[in-house]
């Protein structure tokens, strides 16, 4: 599996070999230099991961252009000041 397609819980548990591998202090210097830039991608990856989760999880105010996604507004339903002249809103 590569890189970018592992989970969260994958990518947290390489950081925490990575980690455990350098704490214990017995790898070579270039080993070590390898475990540590594996630490650092698989921190990114975690990191990666959890935005993407604030992004969909996150609310947003109705009718506040500037948080609507750029691709347009959200996928629920309109604000009443959305709604066509007289049908709905009286």
């Amino acid at each position: 599996m590569s890189e970018a397609q592992l989970t969260y819980e994958q990518a947290l548990e390489a950081l925490d070999r990575s980690l455990k591998a350098l704490e214990e202090g017995d790898l070579s210097l270039e080993d070590a230099l390898k475990a540590v830039d594996d630490a650092r991608t698989y921190l990114k990856i975690c990191s990666d991961r959890l935005e993407e989760a604030k992004r969909k999880i996150e609310v947003r105010p109705v009718g506040d252009a500037a948080a609507e996604p750029a691709d347009g507004p959200s996928d629920g339903p309109p604000a009443d000041d959305e709604l066509p002249e007289g049908l709905f809103n009286r």
